[in-house]
């Protein structure tokens, strides 16, 4: 959800790779987005084998042009949208090729994020990986669930840090306009978003992702439009549970695969379903939502 410059390879590229993985169990900080150096990262890909759980969908499939809309039966909206599976939303960071088919105990590659995270864990910001920057890196992974826990500083350790630093006051930077009605706040920049009501959080932080480059989720101001908690694209015959549309073919809504990938959507704002379902009891028709910032990376 938030490499930068790093070439997607493709699902069967990611499952030619794994091939050579071990079998898989089933199962703010940083003051500007991060810029990821050009080269090594091209060869990026999931430290953790894909498998039943965890199908690796790098492309979520929004709509593109607005919906028709509609208002939905009672008896539609009744229908809870199904749950993902269980490990959809794990942790997984993206690692060099040959660090995953190693099986590295600890990395000593330099990560895309390298700074950032360093500046995060308070180390001496240099950009290169030490054996120092890996262990506490490492250790950072083990506390917060990021697989594999080799210290490489990827993007979803970068993401996650970004979202453990919001999660007090995820608007301590004043980006998001304060209003004495219901905001729902799109940070582009640190892939977050929620909702406040003046200054109160009566949501989230939660981590998103959003559209990349090409089909850049619109900044500026919007405003709830539809709502439709079934809503299934008709354009690429895929679902979008708990869709909540506010710009065009844009909208929040729940997906069934990892939000934690190294391209953006095609402009939505791609949520976690237990997220996305919790958004939706939040947010009414006509409340208001403002988008900031860029998607690091593709």
């Amino acid at each position: 959800m938030i490499s930068g410059h790093i070439a997607h390879r493709g699902v069967a590229v990611l499952l030619a790779v794994a091939t050579a993985l071990p079998a898989a169990a089933a199962a703010s900080a940083a003051p500007a987005p991060p810029v990821a150096a050009p080269g090594p990262e091209a060869e990026l890909v999931p430290g953790v084998a894909p498998g039943p759980y965890q199908p690796w969908q790098i492309d979520t499939p929004d709509q593109v042009l607005a919906p028709k809309t509609y208002t939905p039966t009672a008896e539609e909206d009744a229908v809870e949208p199904r749950a993902a599976a269980e490990g959809t939303y794990d942790l997984v960071e993206y690692v060099p090729l040959e660090d995953a088919a190693g099986k590295v105990a600890c990395s000593k590659r330099t990560g895309p994020y390298q700074r950032a995270v360093e500046r995060w864990l308070k180390l001496k910001v240099d950009g290169r990986q030490s054996a120092a920057d890996c262990r506490a890196i490492r250790n950072f992974q083990v506390k917060h669930r990021v697989k594999p826990t080799t210290g490489f500083a990827g993007p979803v350790t970068w993401a996650t840090m970004q979202l453990v630093s919001a999660r007090k006051n995820p608007n301590a930077g004043k980006k998001c306009p304060v209003r004495k009605y219901r905001v729902a706040c799109v940070d582009l920049d640190r892939q977050l978003t929620w909702v406040q009501n003046g200054k109160k959080v009566v949501f989230g932080p939660v981590p998103m992702r959003s559209g990349r480059a090409g089909h850049r989720t619109r900044t500026g101001w919007h405003r709830i439009y539809w709502k439709h908690k079934n809503h299934w694209s008709t354009l690429y015959n895929s679902p979008m549970p708990y869709a909540q549309f506010f710009d065009g073919g844009q909208a929040f809504h729940a997906v069934y695969g990892s939000i934690y990938t190294t391209v953006g959507s095609w402009g939505c704002v791609n949520l976690r379903v237990a997220d996305a379902r919790k958004l939706w009891g939040v947010l009414k028709k006509n409340d208001r939502v403002y988008v900031w910032g860029r998607r690091p990376g593709p």
